[in-house]
């Protein structure tokens, strides 16, 4: 809803958390500051008011709403890789660490502790790298859709690499 007061605006995100509802806003300006901070994600667009970005949990670069399909994208990723990770780890341990421990024996399933030790450096080795494989994230929705300028990236303000400027969505 445009045009309305800061009060209006939180007062409506309030409204509709109090239903049971996980409310997302986006926001630019120094209206939406309010919202954004009572918002259960507050989403501020990177041209808007200072305000709006430091009361915002994310900061989209761009001025392009593009770039929220991107971070949609970039969250989804992000929890199929935890899940991933869970779920290998989780699988590794629940059948390794029996079998490390002797638990096998009687059926002549036996792991030394030396390679019990070495698959559980190699069971973090892959959850490693299965979350770095993060840096290689290209959102569809810039692809598809152009991007609104720039390089084609979505920029949104988590993570990235600091040094050289470069964002794992650029």
């Amino acid at each position: 809803r445009a045009n309305q007061l800061p009060e209006d605006k939180r007062s409506l995100v309030h409204t509709l958390q109090r239903t049971g509802a996980e409310v997302i806003m986006v926001g630019d300006g120094l209206n939406d500051a309010p919202a954004l901070a009572q918002a259960d994600l507050g989403v501020a667009i990177g041209a808007g008011a200072q305000l709006a970005c430091d009361a915002a949990d994310v900061v989209l670069c761009r001025s392009s709403l593009k770039d929220l399909l991107a971070f949609r994208e970039l969250c989804l990723a992000t929890r199929m890789t935890i899940y991933r990770n869970f779920l290998w780890a989780f699988g590794f341990n629940v059948v390794g660490l029996p079998l490390a421990a002797g638990c096998g024996y009687p059926w002549g399933l036996a792991v030394s502790p030396m390679i019990a030790g070495m698959a559980m450096a190699g069971s973090s080795v892959l959850v490693v790298t299965s979350s770095l494989m993060l840096q290689r994230f290209r959102p569809t929705a810039l692809r598809l859709g152009g991007g609104g300028g720039g390089n084609g990236g979505a920029g949104a303000g988590a993570g990235g690499d600091r040094r050289s400027g470069a964002s794992p969505l650029d």
